[in-house]
């Protein structure tokens, strides 16, 4: 193999773990907000309204809080599993802190089946009965609550890690070489 090639081959992988590791980054970044909004805005307003009101509010909108949190979960962990991975055929510096980022971000997705698959379908399909509804947004919103945590401490591992990966290194064209 010619030095050439294989100095362009490193560098376009250079290029690629620094752009993955950016979109990890971010997509994480959107996700531990998305999680805190629902934490911090539609966890007290369902808290604060009658049982039946909140469950069928919850029945009318169970599908648009899945398609919009299963996609943007799902991407993140995608995006940080390659990251991490990248990240480490680099042998970057911030390689382990990516690796957790994406251990992590599994983490939140395993949350689903562990607790708020069950959950979110007796909302959604109102099999509680009135008393039972306070509770169970208690304990909705403690597992909410770690699963948030666990988002934003991903987020940093990842923010640190692509700081350590190299982000520096990444140019963006000045204003006059695009003219």
């Amino acid at each position: 193999m010619n030095p050439a090639s294989e100095t362009e081959r490193r560098g376009a992988l250079s290029t690629l773990t620094r752009l993955v590791s950016l979109f990890a980054l971010v997509a994480l970044g959107l996700t531990a907000g998305a999680l805190l909004a629902e934490a911090r805005v539609l966890v007290p307003f369902w808290q604060s309204v009658e049982p039946d009101a909140f469950l069928s509010w919850y029945q009318s909108n169970a599908g648009l809080l899945f398609a919009f949190f299963a996609p943007l979960e799902i991407g993140a962990a995608v995006l940080t599993i390659a990251a991490a991975v990248l990240s480490a055929v680099q042998r970057q510096p911030g390689t382990r802190l990516f690796v957790i980022a994406a251990l992590l971000a599994v983490a939140i997705l395993l949350a689903f089946p562990l607790f708020f698959k069950a959950a979110n379908a007796s909302f959604a399909e109102a099999t509680l009965k009135p008393d039972e509804v306070a509770p169970a947004l208690r304990t909705w919103a403690s597992w909410h609550l770690g699963r948030t945590l666990v988002a934003l401490v991903a987020f940093v591992c990842a923010g640190l890690a692509f700081r350590q990966g190299g982000a520096a290194e990444m140019k963006m064209p000045s204003s006059s070489s695009l003219r």
